[in-house]
């Protein structure tokens, strides 16, 4: 029996006539990105995964303390018990990036993931924090994850989880794989000039080295008054030959759907047997500082 999922990636501009209050903004964007998991569930999906930082703009283009305002708490805080439920009502498994607040002063960048019947199964933090131009100064924002690569076993697939910068790691995409993952998802936040070769080279690459699923996002569009670049979308799957399978639009809101067959992970890797042949004995200066 062949294990086929529908999985579903939501990648989406901020718009305009945005309000200006931060809670009144946030709950805008929710709102935005409820109409876009309703889209998803009447396409059957049964696995999705949103934007990083879906609930506001991308601004760690700037240094400002106000924005601490925009974290909660895992997964008490108010975005995951709403999304639990709309993960219940749609029957659908949901990876959901949120700004953490683990207590006073102390923030990650961080996805909750629920399973399609509303239940926390936990969460990553993000774990490599970028802090460089022309806009990405996220050590301001965010300390290094600390919860290693976990893998979630979820009612459709095992799932993992690699947050925007992460992607330039192979060392916890590895792992990600030796934890298990049948597919991985990256939400991110990046720019054109900056990564535009680079996001169709390194992720594809993780798909292929580890015999899994990829899923990637980046969000879409100019987000003022930053204006750091252009947001340039092209969300995509990969199997886990490295090859690209859906792909958005560069500038549109959208779902991006493809359905993978979970039963190609074994058939790649019995034909390039990536995990039998390596030699960790060997690598010990990967771990050194």
């Amino acid at each position: 029996m062949t294990r086929v999922i529908r999985a579903g990636l939501i990648q989406a501009s901020l718009g305009d006539g945005l309000p200006t209050e931060l809670e009144s903004l946030k709950t805008h964007l929710i709102e935005k990105h409820l109409a876009l998991i309703d889209d998803a569930a009447n396409q059957g999906v049964e696995v999705l995964c949103l934007q990083e930082l879906f609930y506001g703009p991308y601004f760690c283009a700037e240094q400002d303390r106000r924005w601490y305002a925009m974290a909660e708490k895992i997964p008490e805080g108010p975005t995951v018990r709403l999304m639990q439920d709309v993960s219940k009502k749609h029957g659908m498994t949901l990876v959901v990036p949120i700004y953490e607040e683990s207590m006073a002063g102390v923030y990650y960048n961080t996805a909750a993931v629920l399973d399609s019947d509303g239940s926390y199964l936990g969460k990553y933090r993000k774990s490599h924090i970028p802090h460089l131009p022309p806009g990405f100064w996220e050590k301001f924002y965010f300390k290094p994850g600390n919860c290693g690569y976990p893998v979630f076993q979820s009612k459709v697939a095992k799932i993992g989880v690699y947050i925007c910068y992460d992607r330039h790691f192979p060392e916890g995409a590895r792992e990600l794989g030796l934890n298990g993952a049948e597919i991985v998802f990256n939400p991110s936040a990046t720019v054109s000039g900056l990564s535009d070769h680079l996001w169709e080279l390194e992720q594809p690459a993780h798909a292929a080295a580890n015999g899994y699923f990829v899923g990637a996002i980046n969000r879409v569009g100019y987000e003022k008054p930053w204006n750091i670049g252009e947001f340039y979308g092209q969300s995509y799957f990969c199997n886990p030959r490295g090859q690209i399978i859906a792909r958005g639009s560069r500038d549109k809101d959208e779902v991006i759907v493809a359905d993978l067959d979970l039963d190609e992970i074994e058939d790649v890797r019995q034909t390039w047997q990536f995990f039998r042949d390596r030699r960790p004995e060997t690598y010990g200066r990967l771990v050194l500082p």
